[in-house]
């Protein structure tokens, strides 16, 4: 814990797309304790816990907190992690803190998943008063109820009501100040990222008509319901969640072997396909969604200038293999012969002569063969 920086956990291989988890009020980062895990095979999972919460230090917010400021916290957290752009997932609060991210912040979120939450949460009042009752009462009243407010009679977790009624009070009630300004329906319509509503069928706290409500707002944005989940989804259905999750994550990974078979073409693609094996699939994934779902499909070059970029690394690091797949791909990008050439005429210039050689060669090859066919 430092008293600078959310205490957070993380999972998975340093490589891969960032995942940031985001937790509900009164609960730490266990809440995602079941879930986390499996997520992070494919993914670079850090979850972080509330001001005040688990190991998160309780002076980083004081009273009149706005989710705006925990938004912030969060954005630190990832900038100390060396993370730019990350997906996003988050319950209640902690659900809050993705659309407010993905409002005012689009440039940084990949995706976004709200799961039991709201873009407001029923007004002011009983936050407010809830409020002042932790300040003056403390938690462990509320701790009492917590189990029946977050899940279905018979079900708890214990570790999370401990973790309610240990969190500081000052902080918890410093979110629910937070809680008590959030209203973002009206902004609802600006979110980019591609997002995922996902809904507890028997929650009392953020019922289905929440989340549908910001379903009906977000454009293109799907929304699922979960029978038998109260307001902890993750903790009391993490199966479900995990189905729901992995669907809504792997879409960069679809959209990249749309991408990768338009630049690459089908043939191409379908031999790679073909000689895919267990041991290779989670290599083929990451590339369908890393290169080709993330990097490929960024509007900022177009992709006459991604071949021309991709032809000269290649060229720099002597793959000359992949050289002649990109030299067919920058074709169906739009680059004449004469345009490639003039590529691999500067590669001589900064990459050496003896490269632009044997590029050369490569591409004239390959040129022909083109010619003929």
């Amino acid at each position: 814990m430092t008293d600078t920086l959310l205490n957070h956990r993380a999972e998975g291989p340093a490589s891969a797309p960032p995942l940031l988890l985001g937790p509900s009020l009164g609960t730490s980062y266990a809440l995602w304790d079941e879930v986390a895990s499996e997520l992070s095979t494919a993914h670079r999972v850090v979850r972080w816990d509330l001001p005040g919460h688990g190991g998160s230090a309780a002076g980083l917010i004081g009273a009149g907190a706005t989710v705006g400021d925990l938004a912030e916290l969060v954005l630190a957290l990832a900038d100390a992690l060396g993370i730019e752009r990350f997906g996003y997932a988050g319950v209640s609060l902690g659900g809050a803190v993705g659309l407010h991210l993905a409002v005012h912040h689009p440039e940084r979120v990949s995706s976004l998943a709200v799961i039991c939450s709201s873009a407001h949460f029923n007004g002011a009042k009983p936050w407010e008063e809830r409020a002042a009752l932790v300040r003056r009462e403390g938690l462990a009243g509320l701790a009492e109820s917590a189990g029946a407010r977050w899940f279905t009679p018979g079900f708890t977790v214990p570790r999370l009501v401990r973790d309610h009624r240990e969190a500081d009070p000052d902080a918890y009630a410093a979110c629910c100040d937070a809680l008590a300004a959030f209203d973002l329906r009206e902004r609802l319509a600006e979110i980019e990222a591609p997002t995922l509503l996902i809904a507890g069928r028997e929650d009392p706290a953020t019922p289905p008509a929440h989340l549908r409500q910001i379903a009906d707002a977000v454009p293109g944005a799907a929304l699922v319901e979960i029978p038998g989940a109260s307001h902890l989804a993750p903790a009391q259905c993490p199966e479900a969640v995990l189905t729901a999750l992995r669907a809504h994550l792997n879409g960069a990974a679809g959209r990249g072997m749309e991408v990768r078979r338009e630049v690459l073409g089908d043939a191409h693609v379908d031999r790679a396909q073909a000689r895919q094996t267990p041991f290779t699939a989670r290599f083929q994934d990451f590339i369908s969604r890393y290169a080709w779902g993330e990097i490929w499909t960024d509007p900022t070059l177009s992709r006459r200038e991604r071949s021309m970029i991709t032809l000269t690394a290649l060229v720099a690091r002597g793959h000359h293999d992949e050289l002649a797949m990109h030299v067919r791909a920058a074709r169906r990008n739009g680059l004449t012969s004469e345009e490639i050439g003039a590529v691999l005429l500067q590669t001589a210039v900064y990459c050496g002569v003896p490269a632009a050689n044997s590029a050369f060669a490569t591409a004239q090859r390959v040129l022909e063969e083109e010619g003929r066919s």
